[in-house]
């Protein structure tokens, strides 16, 4: 019996040919980071791939980064992804595509691209509600700009890691509001963020704005983000400038970035809004919905704890972009904006632990024992899927981390 291609993807693999997320990847024997394509189990070696075939498209795909693809522009993606598909899919290409193959348990998987700027919003109104009853108990749950603009502020680039790599314990000054003055030493109240990301490609001039309906034009694709977070450092920080410290220590990133054109069919309406947006927000007009329906799943140490719905979500990743730059600053190839925590209107919806515990009031029950923030040794994993074309389903890569105890 002959045997099965690796490209042969079982019916229902979320990582079949309808997908086709772009990673980068290394092998023990040689040590160069590469391009691949995730195909069902196997990392397709891309440069090499389109070298064998012949593909003018060799020189973008031969890197050892995403960037040169990422700031070559929409037109040069979709041609890309056209190609690759017809690779992994006309049989005619397999003698020369399969022994570029590899399988997954056999590459290092790295960050894929180079980070130019990291902006992380707060775009989730069951999330801002969650947040501002328990911080503002007796005054209204959003504040009053919340529904006029997405919210957001800069993080620090140079630590966010790829998906695998462990997470220290970070140490800061925290003071609780009974103390008469701040401490210093690790957190106590280490938390999670269920996020999506976006990375910018292609770039813009500084001092021109980005209009809703360019989004795709500069947007290269998304994954699943992890923005972990020290709560208490943040609290005793954050007034009057906001995140700093509590954030900056490490934002976890999936390996595989998913790109836009992939998630055409998961594309839906975000919320309807009860407060009249300025013209520069208001995406009424466009000629498809800014929403992705991602269906992301939260476990911590194997255990499902929350299932976070980013159809939810009340500002768009568009809108998002539009506001990023109506002030004129430029976007730059490698850019990277979070969509701030995704949780729903149920409880088992929420995607932080601070939202699922009360701010450590209601403990939830893990196999292991009870959490209310994480402890050293606890392993954190998000994975998301789509609705695809044709009924399929759409995966996106997923991000995991392990806490380690402060240095």
């Amino acid at each position: 019996m002959p045997q099965q291609s690796p490209l042969d993807v079982p019916e229902g693999d979320p990582f079949g040919p309808h997908n086709l997320p772009y990673g980068v990847f290394s092998t023990a024997a040689e040590g160069r980071r590469r391009i691949g394509v995730r195909i069902g189990g196997h990392a397709l070696d891309a440069g090499a791939a389109a070298a064998a075939l012949g593909s003018p498209y060799a020189g973008l795909l031969g890197q050892a980064s995403l960037n040169p693809l990422l700031a070559a522009g929409r037109t040069a993606w979709r041609d890309v992804r056209r190609a690759l598909t017809a690779w992994v899919t006309d049989p005619g290409h397999r003698p020369t595509v399969e022994p570029h193959l590899l399988p997954l348990d056999e590459v290092t998987l790295h960050l894929p691209y180079e980070v130019a700027d990291y902006v992380d919003f707060y775009a989730s109104e069951h999330h801002a509600t969650n947040v501002g009853k328990m911080f503002r108990p007796n005054g209204d749950a959003l504040t009053p700009n919340w529904k006029h603009l997405p919210i957001g502020y800069h993080g620090r680039s140079g630590t966010l890691v790829v998906s695998g790599t462990d997470v220290v314990r970070p140490s800061g000054q925290r003071k609780a509001p009974g103390d008469p003055a701040p401490v210093f030493g690790p957190s106590v109240k280490l938390d999670i963020e269920a996020e999506v990301g976006f990375v910018v490609g292609a770039p813009s001039e500084l001092g021109t704005p980005v209009p809703l309906g360019a989004f795709e034009d500069h947007v290269f694709g998304l994954f699943l983000l992890n923005d972990w977070s020290a709560r208490d450092i943040q609290a005793w920080e954050y007034v009057p400038l906001g995140p700093f410290l509590g954030k900056s220590f490490a934002t976890s990133v999936s390996a595989w970035v998913t790109p836009l054109e992939a998630l055409d069919a998961a594309r839906v309406a975000p919320p309807a809004r009860d407060f009249p947006l300025l013209p520069y927000l208001d995406d009424a007009a466009l000629d498809r919905p800014g929403g992705f329906d991602l269906r992301i799943t939260v476990s911590i140490n194997g255990q499902e704890v929350a299932q976070p719905p980013f159809a939810t979500m009340y500002w768009t990743a568009a809108q998002q972009l539009a506001h990023m730059t109506v002030n004129g600053a430029s976007l730059r190839t490698g850019d990277v904006f979070g969509s701030g925590t995704v949780s729903g209107p149920e409880v088992g919806q929420r995607g932080s632990l601070l939202e699922l515990t009360w701010n450590g009031r209601d403990a939830i029950e893990l196999t292991d024992g009870k959490r209310t923030f994480l402890e050293d040794g606890d392993t954190v994993t998000l994975t998301a899927w789509a609705p695809g074309p044709d009924g399929t389903r759409v995966g996106l890569g997923e991000v995991v981390g392990r806490i380690v105890g402060s240095r």
